[in-house]
């Protein structure tokens, strides 16, 4: 397999700070130091344990127990082979390969059936974006997008493209590519008919193309262009790819892969319904809005939200449709994640896309920049809805369902003011509303109380990571590898000790470490890890490496483990003596009983010296 040169890693690992590019995944907290911390991308939790450490170079997850440098986390996250890895890295960073290195090193990996769609779904976004651009056939949908606000340089920037209305038109530039046919049929992009035939799912559409966080096209929507020979009857607006090895609807988040960089520089995400939205938001120089596909927020968005998020901001339509998915979102997110929320209401019952177009950019920036809206005052308005509040009752039901949310509100500050503010409205003594929202608070803690005491559902149980408690030896010699690691005069003093590691891992990294520095000058736990053939020695250095001690060492700390160790090792071979004994003694042996018998004695004062 050819390899790309070690020179080459090195210079792309050296010109690479870990941060950053951890960074576009996870929102990540510096915690003192050269520490940085953020919730762990490869399994759930609410309360920090990843922490990257940006002067070594690595990170470390205290849950999961995953850790590497860049390059493994990059193998792990987006699940890349190491060469991969290392070419993604470069492109991110924008530092220039040989293309020969990356031809050699992606023509010796076997091709998977998801690199091939993706191959596929690329190809056809080129495609279709030059049908659009370039030729007759898309000239009226093009008008069409030019028409809605869209420049070409946004058209451009995501590909945006046109389908035509030929139903066997993509095959055919498939197979005139050579591209895998075996894969066809899985992509998505076909109908396959009842005698096997595969026509094109995409057609008479202005098509947007999907990609996955890394950016790679994994899927298609679709809105119907009509035209006077296409009329829009029995044509659904917008047709999404289906479900397939690459495309999720239920995980991808449109244009996550653009947003990420904003995100992080703005610290929240604003959520829209429609890719129109998002693409309008980006022209007025909003470039920290996603959006889901075309269905309800999902537990996974969530999840992949809060990775690179601090905070969501809700900027769906302004009718009741988008009232209601706003209000479920909310719910979702608060039962889920620890994101902040706050609300874009769009007045008129305008989305986005039309406030944009109706009222300008410039309104929309400073709507976004300062118009939010508490989840509180979200919620007042929202139970307003289909109520008469001139009627008594209904009056009082809604002043008991804001009580009922404002007990979810931890600001005291915020709490007050609501509660003037009801007070003021609804003409009610604001001591009645603060003892009924005492009242509620003790309802909802009873209920609380009463709900644990019932059998819940069974649920699946998935069991959690327990870290095997290490005995004082083991600390020991992870401890020595510390110092070994991160001093290099410890190092040369430790030569002049013959001792061996008695845990035959520790004594395997040990070696393989002293080798390392063979032929290197310093030592690099970042390279180290690249060096390193096997995984589970590669964690081990993670850990080690991760150890809270003190930075400096000393020879009294130096002696101390040495004899630490060394007991260690003479008291396992003095077990290991005295059961060879007792199986000599079982099977009559007198004279290798009796040997065994000197030597137990002679390691039992050895024991005693280096306990002096």
């Amino acid at each position: 397999m050819a390899r790309i040169p070690e020179q080459v890693i090195d210079d792309i690992r050296s010109r690479t700070n870990i941060v950053e590019i951890i960074g576009q995944y996870v929102q990540l907290k510096k915690s003192g130091g050269n520490n940085y911390t953020g919730l762990c991308p490869f399994h759930n939790e609410k309360t920090p344990s990843f922490s990257v450490t940006e002067d070594k170079q690595f990170y470390h997850c205290f849950g999961c127990g995953r850790g590497g440098n860049v390059f493994r986390f990059l193998e792990e996250i987006e699940g890349l082979s190491f060469a991969e890895a290392v070419f993604r890295v470069a492109e991110i960073e924008q530092i220039p390969i040989d293309e020969r290195f990356q031809q050699q090193s992606f023509d010796s990996q076997e091709s998977s059936k998801s690199k091939q769609l993706i191959m596929l779904h690329e190809k056809a976004a080129e495609v279709y974006h030059h049908l659009l651009m370039n030729t007759a056939m898309g000239e009226a949908a093009l008008d069409y997008l030019l028409k809605r606000g869209l420049t070409e340089a946004l058209i451009t920037e995501y590909q945006i493209g046109f389908a035509p209305a030929q139903r066997e038109f993509l095959e055919k530039v498939f197979q005139n590519d050579d591209l895998p046919t075996e894969s066809f049929a899985e992509s998505g992009l076909f109908v396959q008919r009842d005698d096997g035939r595969l026509i094109d799912r995409f057609y008479q559409r202005i098509v947007f193309p999907i990609r996955n966080p890394q950016g790679k096209t994994i899927g298609f929507s679709g809105r119907w262009f009509e035209t006077a020979d296409f009329p829009s009857e029995n044509q659904a607006k917008y047709l999404n790819s289906p479900e397939t090895e690459i495309f999720n609807k239920r995980e991808i988040l449109f244009n996550l892969d653009k947003a990420r960089g904003a995100i992080r520089k703005e610290g929240d995400t604003l959520l829209f319904e429609g890719f129109m939205d998002v693409l309008a938001a980006w022209q007025s120089g909003i470039h920290n809005g996603i959006a889901t596909m075309g269905t309800s927020l999902t537990q996974q968005q969530i999840s992949a939200i809060e990775r690179v998020s601090q905070g969501v901001v809700f900027a769906y339509d302004g009718d009741n449709a988008g009232i209601e998915a706003t209000n479920r979102g909310i719910e979702l997110v608060k039962e889920v994640s620890n994101l902040t929320i706050a609300i874009l209401s769009f007045p008129e019952r305008l989305d986005p896309d039309d406030y944009i177009r109706k009222y300008g950019e410039e309104a929309f920036v400073k709507l976004v920049r300062h118009g939010r809206e508490t989840v509180f005052s979200f919620k007042m308005a929202y139970h307003r809805l289909n109520r008469n509040l001139a009627n008594d009752k209904e009056q009082l039901d809604y002043l008991t369902a804001l009580l009922n949310e404002l007990v979810a509100v931890d600001s005291l500050i915020e709490q007050d003011r609501y509660l003037t503010q009801l007070s003021t409205e609804f003409q009610v003594s604001r001591d009645v509303l603060q003892q009924q929202l005492r009242q509620v608070k003790q309802q909802n803690r009873q209920q609380q109380q009463a709900n644990r005491s019932v059998p819940q559902p069974q649920e699946i149980y998935i069991e959690p990571v327990v870290h095997r408690k290490k005995t004082q030896i083991e600390k020991a010699e992870e401890l020595l590898l510390y110092r070994l690691f991160n001093e290099k005069s410890f190092n040369q003093r430790f030569k002049n000790y013959p001792v061996h590691f008695p845990h035959e891992h520790y004594q395997e990294l040990y070696l393989l470490f002293d080798t390392y520095l063979a032929t290197e000058v310093t030592f690099d736990v970042a390279r180290f890890l690249d060096f390193l053939q096997k995984e589970e020695l590669r964690q081990l250095v993670i850990q080690i490496a991760s150890l809270n001690v003190p930075k400096e060492s000393s020879e009294q700390e130096l002696q101390d483990l040495l004899q630490m160790i060394q007991k260690s090792a003479i008291s396992e071979e003095i077990q290991k003596k005295r059961l060879q004994q007792q199986m000599a003694s079982q099977s009559g042996n007198q004279q290798l009983e009796l040997e065994l018998a000197i030597e137990i004695i002679n390691l039992t004062k050895q024991l005693k010296a280096v306990a002096q």
